[in-house]
């Protein structure tokens, strides 16, 4: 390690030399990495953070209310604001060194339980075709009982960028398919039904920000099996080795 640390010391001086704007660059890249690295998770429960996310989670029984009584603008409002904020509470906990166990685990069972709530009403006021929450609803379940799997080991796998993408794009298609306006013809490609955008019959703009967030989350899907592989081979390595 100290090698490393020499080598890296000594990489830095000749950039410097060369750059001192990389360099400064460099120097805040590696700043950000130790911070994250000796960021410590406390067992609070009443953070600011953890607040924000019990609010998003309050917000699901109004959404479905809304929905179901008729009152489109308000559901999507709503939901939009539920899903927006997603990224605060846990960029809140990071930027005021708050991060829980109870968030770690709050944060993405909020989106979770809002994506559920999401593709279900979508389901019940006729907007999504059952296909769609068969795989949204299978997916999480798969990753929730392959997170809890792994928790019995003391392993957890960390968010990748690709799936908060899909979870966005899901997200914004949702809206516009809860706002439904403005309508735009399909583009008559087949006679199916369960097929919204590909057959000839109008639909809401949102049903293609589904169908690029599901491409996304199985393709993000797969990332999580193969880290989740590698990490009960770390756990069988260190059964192994006793």
């Amino acid at each position: 390690m100290a090698d490393t640390g020499s080598s890296r010391t000594k990489s830095l001086i000749q950039l410097t030399a060369v750059c001192p704007k990389a360099a400064d660059v460099v120097r805040f890249v590696l700043k950000e990495i130790s911070m994250g690295q000796q960021e410590q998770v406390s067992n609070r429960i009443f953070t600011l953070a953890n607040v924000i996310s019990f609010i998003r989670l309050c917000m699901v029984p109004a959404y479905l209310v809304f929905l179901l009584e008729g009152h489109d603008i308000l559901a999507t409002f709503l939901f939009a604001l539920a899903a927006s904020t997603d990224f605060v509470d846990g960029q809140l906990a990071r930027r005021t060194h708050t991060v829980s166990r109870l968030g770690q685990l709050l944060d993405p069972a909020v989106d979770r339980i809002l994506m559920i709530a999401g593709v279900v009403g979508l389901l019940l006021v006729g907007r999504l075709p059952l296909w769609v929450i068969v795989v949204v609803i299978a997916r999480d379940l798969f990753l929730l009982v392959g997170g809890a799997c792994l928790l019995r080991y003391k392993k957890r796998i960390a968010v990748v960028f690709p799936g908060k993408v899909a979870t966005t794009l899901l997200f914004i298609g949702f809206a516009g398919l809860l706002l439904n306006w403005p309508m735009i013809p399909g583009l008559g490609l087949c006679d199916f039904a369960w097929l919204p955008g590909f057959n000839g019959e109008a639909v809401s703009w949102g049903i293609w920000f589904v169908y690029a967030g599901l491409v996304t989350a199985l393709a993000t899907t797969a990332v999580y099996i193969h880290r989740g592989w590698l990490a009960l081979q770390e756990v069988r390595a260190g059964i192994a080795e006793r």
